[in-house]
């Protein structure tokens, strides 16, 4: 009897459709010699901090670093229950061995291996790797299982990438959090990508918008000058062209192709997934994933975009079925499936592809968003096995008195993909931003003139960097620092985390306060632009996702032992809280409430609190209290105007004082009298000037 393990209950019920297992369980399925069951994803996880010492349940500077030895693992709460079945299958004496059939990468061999060694398995293991859910996949997979010790060095790398940033999550979030009184998660891939949207939107800011002209002529075609930075050479040259002629003194013509995309990855399609339809990055994968588990779409969690060459057989019948299950589709014609096959270039899962279950029917039934999203997936293999595309650009120079304009012209030769790519947009309600292409120019040659017969002065300006988008920001994570990467050699990935991590970290960015979401557009918020301020380079460079990655490659193919790497990332930990357990920090930066003005002592921000106006830099102590003897004894209470005066002016003038001596009240100016250690207030009355008997003021 095998045990087959899978991440997940629809998984598991397509596996056992396929092996027959098709007897109902409490928690499995059963028959055909096989046992099926599931694991609900993360099964088991690592221990939170109090786990190793209760008295880490409060966050303390004395306490960091905190470096767990031996490492501790507990069962995810509210998975208990399928844990204890798999636990007891796995303890089954009918049960020789174990298929491991979760996702076929490093997060998938980390679920598994968690479960095995917490219910303390000895039994053989076997791996199954495939990357469709399709019943022929399935049936190939199970015929070339693989031994699981092949895959010990990949647990590894993932146990690795685990520890690590627990590691580094926790001791940076509590080390800043508590610096700052605020929580502030700290991430190695999360807090790099806020620093990307920091950084644009400091560029932005800081942008220097810087005007200029041109003169546009209207020939029969347009034709336009070079830049000017003043308006009055520009309307001086416009003037002297009106009515006149343009000698053409050069005509260059070039033949140009545009070669087909590739075929998407995880990435790529959740960039298209945003640009076009708006979708959230985390919504693309979700569709993906519900696809996957309908047999529709192969494995989403992919960073490749070529297919290995066994399947190259198989890629003409999926886009003949493409091609019929889109009505918009042109005709079409294959003209080098070799262009998306490259096995070199595919490591853990090949391509996106819509796989042979998808008919039209099932198109048809599907939801709006699984439904766009495979239509992607279609669309792109017609487009990647298509023809080329190829133009001709034509430059035109002509000059006027030694005055230099151009003209440029594009004539489409053979539309190629870009004609199945012109029609699915054509279909979108909403069409993508696109510059718009050169015109047709007539025929020209070298001496001929030409017409004038309209000139104007057309006003431009620079333009500063645009905001990120979540394609745009998913772009910059897959290519972030990449002279950092290339420094280091060997490193197979540049840029932020991994295509199935990308999602889930702007969704903790945005669920944490630090981006905010505005229309398509991705913007830091205080809190998110100033934690970027206060944190080291070292934690928000791509320089150590880069040397992770590295390292963690090293530790699955077996040329560096998991002990060194920890060792290395236990060192950087305790070097960062070594360098910030002393430092005065400024903890009103992440102070939400707006400052009513500055501390007399140390300069910093005093904001309002529910009972007093204190200054937020730590160790100052400046407090002013609303309810303050000085001002209850005159039947009064400090007020949010009246504080901010007296930071301002260092005095308020105030009406309605009560005196317990003569019970009456009156007038006077409040005058601020900091010692630097107690908070004073004394009493100042106007020397009103003594009036004659005829009511006039003395001299």
């Amino acid at each position: 009897m095998k045990l087959i393990v899978t991440e997940k209950p629809s998984v598991a019920q397509s596996i056992a459709s396929v092996l027959g297992a098709r007897q109902r369980q409490d928690g499995y399925l059963e028959g055909g010699g096989y046992l099926v069951s599931w694991c609900l994803g993360h099964l088991v996880e690592m221990a939170a901090a109090d786990a190793y010492d209760p008295t880490y349940s409060k966050w303390q500077m004395d306490d960091l670093p905190i470096l767990p030895e031996p490492w501790q693992y507990v069962v995810t709460p509210d998975k208990k229950a399928q844990f204890a079945v798999l636990q007891n299958l796995m303890q089954r004496d009918d049960v020789e061995s174990i298929v491991c059939a979760t996702d076929a990468g490093r997060e998938g061999e980390l679920i598994f291996r968690l479960v095995y060694e917490m219910a303390n398995c000895r039994k053989s293991i076997e791996r199954l790797w495939i990357s469709s859910m399709e019943e022929s996949a399935i049936e190939d997979g199970f015929a070339n299982l693989r031994p699981g010790a092949e895959y010990d060095s990949l647990y590894a790398a993932a146990l690795c990438r685990s520890k690590a940033d627990w590691l580094v999550g926790i001791n940076a979030t509590r080390l800043f959090s508590t610096l700052y009184h605020r929580t502030l998660n700290v991430g190695r891939v999360m807090t790099r990508t806020l620093a990307l949207v920091v950084e644009r939107e400091n560029a932005i800011e800081n942008f220097k918008k810087q005007k200029f002209y041109t003169v546009e002529l209207d020939c029969g075609f347009r034709v336009v000058s070079d830049r000017f930075a003043q308006r009055k050479d520009a309307d001086k040259l416009c003037a002297a062209c009106e009515g006149q002629t343009l000698t053409v003194t050069g005509v260059e013509q070039t033949v140009k192709t545009a070669k087909p995309p590739k075929l998407y990855d995880l990435t790529s399609l959740q960039r298209d997934g945003n640009r076009l339809f708006g979708y959230t990055a985390q919504q693309v994968l979700d569709y993906a994933q519900a696809l996957y588990e309908k047999k529709l779409l192969t494995y989403p969690r992919t960073d490749s975009n070529y297919l290995t060459e066994d399947m190259a057989d198989g890629v003409p019948a999926l886009a003949e079925q493409s091609a019929k299950l889109l009505p918009f589709a042109p005709p079409y014609a294959i003209t080098d499936v070799g262009r998306v096959v490259d096995s070199s270039k595919v490591s853990d899962h090949h391509a996106l592809l819509p796989t042979m279950q998808v008919t039209e029917d099932a198109l048809a039934a599907l939801p709006a968003g699984e439904r766009n999203v495979l239509t992607l997936v279609m669309v792109r293999l017609l487009c990647a096995i298509g023809k080329i595309h190829q133009y001709e650009d034509t430059a035109v120079r002509l000059e006027q008195d030694g005055a230099v304009f151009t003209a440029n012209g594009r004539t489409v030769i053979e539309p190629g993909w870009r004609a199945t790519e012109k029609a699915f947009l054509s279909t979108l309600k909403q069409k993508p931003e696109a510059s718009e292409p050169p015109d047709t120019l007539p025929t020209l040659t070298q001496g001929q003139t030409v017409f004038v017969s309209r000139a104007v002065t057309k006003e431009g300006s620079t333009t500063p960097p645009k905001h990120f988008t979540e394609d745009t920001l998913l772009s910059a994570m897959e290519h972030a620092s990449a002279e950092e990467f290339a420094e280091i050699e060997g490193v197979e990935r540049t840029g932020l985390g991994t295509p199935a991590t990308h999602a889930g970290v702007l969704e903790k960015l945005v669920k944490g306060g630090f981006l905010e979401r505005k229309g398509r557009q991705l913007l830091p918020t205080k809190k998110g632009h100033n934690l970027v301020v206060i944190l080291p380079e070292s934690i928000k460079s791509a320089k150590l996702t880069a040397e992770w990655e590295s390292a963690l490659k090293e530790v699955e193919h077996g040329a560096l032992s998991p002990e060194e790497f920890l060792t290395g990332i236990q060192k950087q930990v305790s070097e960062l809280v070594a360098c910030y357990k002393n430092v005065q920090v400024e903890t009103e930066l992440f102070d939400e409430r707006e400052s009513i003005g500055a501390c007399p002592r140390c300069g910093g921000s005093v904001m309002e609190r529910k009972l007093s106006f204190q200054c937020t830099r730590q160790g100052c102590g400046f407090t002013m209290w609303k309810n303050d003897r000085f001002f209850k004894d005159k039947h009064k209470e400090l007020t949010k105007p009246a504080a901010t005066a007296l930071l301002k002016k260092g005095r308020v003038k105030m009406s309605g004082l009560f005196s317990e001596k003569k019970g009456t009240t009156y007038d006077a100016t409040i005058v601020l009298t900091d010692t630097g250690r107690y908070v004073n207030y004394k009493l100042e009355f106007e020397n009103k000037p003594k009036q004659n008997k005829a009511g006039k003021e003395r001299t």
